[in-house]
């Protein structure tokens, strides 16, 4: 797809305008560590939760969702919109523990909640663990998309398109830090989701698809789109085959047992860095909110519906590969359909379409730079290296952690293949482990040899799954095992490793159990032999304020979930023209979100008349 003179002008001129934005912060991000990595904890709301999203919404995710439908339908979405519980949990019950406990990092909460050697040990070693190598390879699947889009629109080479791709990102999270991450993200996510809302438009007016009503009636996608996987009959509803694997397991299992980066079970990662840049409780826990309804119920149709047109356009690889025969062999795959699907925009549209996915992109990485940044330089360089360098030299080694790391990430990129291998790979090496991340903070048997257990176990696991899997090496001559199974036994292994562990060891020390406690308030009967000993021994644990009401936040969750995926049910049905189904989840969606709204001003006020 060639760009016209006007498509590159405004590439241009949204390359200048992020560029901007990096020179102009780096002066104030170049103060000190709390200025780059946390924006002086002063981000409202509104700002943080936006950038959630725009982080989330990177340029493999459009690949990813279309590889997802053309291979399994757009039920096949379950496998990330089961993510939603995990969202809310973490909106409605850990965003403020996350802001009360202060910490500058969520690595540094290692050595707020746990004790002893073991507790610096797991920071530093988390630190590089997700910091590096699991970010690096994050930021080298978000890439892989680059190289596609690289390919596919503008017939560049691989490396070509990575060094485009990355050169911009380094400089301006490099230069501005998280304020700068913070603002860029405002002005990509709108860009994005308009160029995404385009390329949806414009794939639905071709000849070829006939719009929404032609689309739909198309025998290519007449069995893609059931919004679960069930198929109706002449006998009734009939369960596909793809119900247990993509909608059971991802709803009973997987949202609280996998590590995933944005949907990470209790909070972690870039989300905590939001929640801990935040003005206050109230804004953190605001922010988390917007972001779940944004990422699950605004953004993904538009995304589908291309999918589900390129079906039409390209019904298989080989048609994919006819089209495009300049793309590697090694990277076609069933995601290289949306970038395909928009080489059919007109002439302006095409540069905004395209500029929107390069914002996709630099919105992710820079996040992740800048978070992954955040790890090397407190959690490592300060914590074990250089404890009394000064401000200058943490900012420096920063920025220079940040290059260093985008040069990692392209030769994971180089080596990846498709957004499903990615997905897979990550969900493997975090399963298992997502329950430690929701008992730690209400259950004080946890300690740090839990969580050793549970990252060393999970991706020992995962990596031999993944031979098998790929008939590789040692494990050439076993019989692959499908990945729902294979995350299954993931998570058993890994989950009975780590509790065996944690039974056979001993908790933190007394004191550091009740810092915590008096600190964060998580509340909840885990604690109960902790604040009983305390009484005890004459040292009853007083907090200024109460524990969060628990039963209200579990409340909160299941309803604000039925809110959600009633907007995306509602939204799916007024597309296909069914318009009762449509009005009825509208007005259930609307119900939820009132006895929500109720529901979260009676906590405040609650909390406000504890303090």
């Amino acid at each position: 797809m060639s760009l016209s003179f006007l498509d590159w002008i405004i590439i241009g001129c949204y390359f200048l305008c992020v560029l901007l934005i990096g020179v102009l912060s780096a002066r104030r991000a170049g103060a000190n560590t709390g200025e780059f990595f946390l924006g002086g904890r002063s981000m409202p709301w509104w700002l943080l939760g936006i950038s959630m999203v725009a982080t989330t919404f990177s340029t493999d995710t459009p690949n990813l969702v279309t590889d997802i439908v053309r291979t399994n339908g757009i039920s096949g979405n379950w496998v990330w919109w089961a993510f939603l519980i995990t969202g809310m949990v973490t909106v409605f019950i850990y965003a403020r523990l996350w802001r009360r406990s202060n910490v500058f990092t969520d690595i540094e909460f290692y050595e707020l909640r746990y004790s002893g050697k073991a507790a610096a040990f797991l920071r530093g070693f988390r630190a590089i663990y997700l910091g590096v190598l699991f970010n690096v390879m994050v930021m080298g699947a978000v890439s892989l998309a680059a190289i596609k889009i690289g390919q596919v629109l503008l017939g560049m080479g691989k490396m070509e398109s990575i060094l485009l791709a990355m050169i911009i990102t380094v400089i301006y999270s490099g230069l501005g830090g998280f304020r700068s991450v913070l603002i860029t993200d405002f002005l990509l996510f709108g860009f994005s989701l308009a160029g995404a809302i385009m390329a949806a438009v414009v794939a639905c007016r071709l000849p070829e698809v006939g719009g929404l009503t032609g689309l739909f009636d198309h025998p290519n996608v007449a069995d893609k789109l059931s919004l679960i996987p069930v198929a109706q009959t002449d006998s009734g509803w009939q369960t596909l085959e793809s119900f247990i694997p993509v909608f059971l397991i991802p709803l009973a299992v997987q949202w609280w047992s996998v590590w995933y980066p944005g949907a990470e079970p209790g909070g972690g990662g870039y989300l905590v860095q939001r929640m801990l840049s935040a003005k206050d409780e109230n804004h953190a826990l605001g922010a988390t909110l917007l972001f779940n309804i944004c990422h699950y119920a605004l953004r993904p149709w538009p995304w589908i519906l291309v999918a589900l047109a390129s079906l039409v356009i390209f019904p298989d690889l080989d048609t994919l590969r006819e089209q495009f025969p300049h793309v590697s062999e090694d990277v076609m795959g069933d995601d290289l359909a949306y970038p395909a699907m928009l080489t059919f925009l007109p002439v302006g549209i095409k540069g905004i379409v395209v500029a929107s996915l390069i914002a996709a992109y630099m919105s992710t990485m820079s996040t992740h730079l800048n978070w992954g940044s955040s790890y090397v330089v407190n959690d490592c360089y300060q914590r074990f290296l250089r404890k009394q360098a000064s401000q200058k030299e943490l900012v420096l080694v920063g920025r220079l952690s940040t290059v260093v790391m985008m040069i990692l990430a392209a030769g994971v990129a180089l080596g990846l293949r498709n957004a499903i291998q990615a997905f897979n790979i990550l969900l493997l090496m975090g399963a298992g482990t997502g329950l430690i991340f929701i008992l730690r903070w209400f259950w004080y048997r946890i300690n740090p040899f839990t969580e050793i257990t549970g990252m060393l176990v999970s991706f020992g696991v995962g990596v031999y799954l993944e031979l098998i899997h790929a008939k590789v090496g040692f494990a050439a001559e076993f019989t692959p095992i499908p990945d729902h199974y294979r995350l299954l036994l993931g998570i058993g292994v890994t989950t009975a490793a780590w509790l065996l562990v944690t039974l056979l060891t001993h908790p933190s020390e007394d004191q550091t159990l009740r810092r915590f406690y008096k600190l964060v308030r998580p509340g909840g009967p885990g604690w109960r032999a902790v604040l009983t000993k305390a009484v005890t021994e004459g040292d009853p644990i007083t907090t200024h304020g109460s524990g969060d009401d628990l039963p209200r936040g579990i409340l909160c969750v299941l309803i604000g979930c039925v809110l959600v995926y009633s907007v995306v049910f509602a939204t799916g049905y007024f597309l296909y023209g069914k318009l009762s189904y449509g009005i009825g989840f509208a007005v259930l969606a609307a119900l939820m979100a009132g006895i929500l709204v109720q529901l979260m001003r009676n906590g405040r006020t609650a909390i406000s008349q504890a303090e």
